[in-house]
């Protein structure tokens, strides 16, 4: 393994979350343990309701742990006040989730360039950057044109540039492919799989496709609040 990929990204450690529904606690999660090193793939899956996004909104830092810890690029990320895991959220994380969450009223290319913009980045320097990466994405032809003017699939590759303009450290995908069809599923993935190679961008998928999180580099299943390494039968073999 390279140097770069022995590089700590994110560690979330004894994560517990739990919500009072009243006077009634409901745990959700329990003792979530998680590492994430530069440039690695990883898949979480597990069933509806078993806190799967919660976990992503924890390590996001758009929510907070009831205990545990959160550290991203070394930082204590969950300790930090929110203006600054504001900072760190937009300099080192992306998001796709699956529904592209794209404004209207912009075309695909202001969409991709939000993020630098917020930033205060020039207006010029955002846009070739933005210009750069739909290009990538194959949208040479589509910057100009508004959400509702694209397909499932071209929105979501916009989503995965708007992700990826700020250069993070490490996507989030929440089911970044649970919209689409079986074909189109399967271009963005593989997208997702040589973007991560070419930019060595660490990605962090919850899915409910199997198929998917076995071509990543590591599969984690949510069981009672709880992380675990999914066992393949080449392992079991080898012990």
């Amino acid at each position: 393994m390279s140097e770069t990929l022995n590089q700590m990204v994110l560690s979330a450690s004894a994560l517990k979350k739990t919500y009072q529904d009243g006077v009634i606690p409901t745990p959700v999660l329990t003792d979530a343990n998680l590492t994430v090193e530069a440039g690695e793939k990883i898949a979480i899956i597990g069933s509806s309701g078993s806190g799967k996004s919660t976990l992503l909104h924890l390590i996001a830092g758009l929510d907070q742990p009831s205990s545990g810890r959160v550290e991203l690029m070394g930082q204590p990320f969950s300790e930090l006040s929110d203006v600054k895991r504001g900072k760190m959220r937009n300099q080192h994380l992306g998001f796709v989730y699956q529904f592209h969450h794209l404004l209207a009223e912009l075309t695909a290319l202001e969409n991709v360039m939000l993020p630098l913009r917020i930033r205060r980045e020039p207006a010029q320097s955002a846009q070739a950057q933005a210009e750069a990466l739909l290009l990538r994405v194959g949208l040479k032809d589509r910057m100009q044109h508004k959400p509702s003017e694209l397909s499932g699939g071209e929105r979501q590759r916009v989503s995965i540039a708007r992700a990826l303009i700020t250069r993070p450290a490490l996507i989030l995908a929440d089911e970044p492919t649970g919209n689409l069809d079986h074909e189109t599923a399967e271009q963005v993935f593989e997208l997702m799989l040589e973007l991560n190679q070419e930019l060595q961008t660490a990605l962090l998928i919850v899915t409910h496709d199997l198929e998917l999180a076995s071509r990543m580099d590591r599969q984690l299943t949510l069981l009672d609040g709880q992380l675990h390494a999914v066992a393949h039968a080449s392992d079991d073999q080898n012990q």
